[in-house]
């Protein structure tokens, strides 16, 4: 099974290679000027990038972070949700690399069937990056002004992690 996932990417290649020789169409020549194309969008893409990345680095390294877990520990202790979860739920949102670290670290210190790695998880999979997904698309097709959609993205994640805490609430 392992080796027809090792074949799966340059199959597809030579499909579309031969699918334009196919149609007698010059593929290398497509392909340089699609790579052209290309590299006007990531010119295009750069500066939102890089203000969400600065942004997230301001927001980690600041103690922003921890200081949110301190007030929020109180709260969290009263539905006895596990704190190591919230820094996942929080960075979600924004960063999925970021996330994807803390969920890593929780299996790795608490191991993966724990209660904290099994909401991890689930808020993981039912929560999106609204601000990278936002940064990324309305930037790429040059909207300024994004009006609800933040608002409707983040009271989307907001729902995923609490209907994640009411399912592992019910399952586990």
């Amino acid at each position: 099974m392992s080796n027809i996932s090792n074949y799966v990417i340059p199959t597809m290649v030579l499909v579309v290679v031969l699918y334009g020789i196919r149609n007698k169409t010059n593929v290398y020549d497509v392909f340089v000027e699609g790579s052209k194309e290309s590299f006007g969008m990531i010119l295009n893409l750069f500066p939102s990038l890089l203000a969400m990345i600065f942004g997230v680095n301001i927001l980690i390294k600041s103690g922003i972070v921890e200081s949110t877990l301190n007030i929020l520990k109180p709260i969290v202790e009263i539905f006895k949700i596990p704190l190591e979860v919230i820094p996942l739920a929080i960075m979600r949102p924004i960063s999925g690399s970021s996330a994807l670290v803390i969920l890593n670290n929780i299996f790795s210190t608490m191991g993966p069937d724990s209660l904290a790695a099994r909401l991890g998880s689930i808020i993981q999979g039912s929560t999106d990056t609204t601000l990278y997904v936002l940064t990324l698309y309305f930037g790429c097709i040059g909207i300024k002004k994004i009006r609800y959609a933040m608002w409707a993205g983040l009271l989307g994640d907001l729902l995923g992690i609490i209907s994640s805490i009411i399912i592992v609430k019910i399952f586990f």
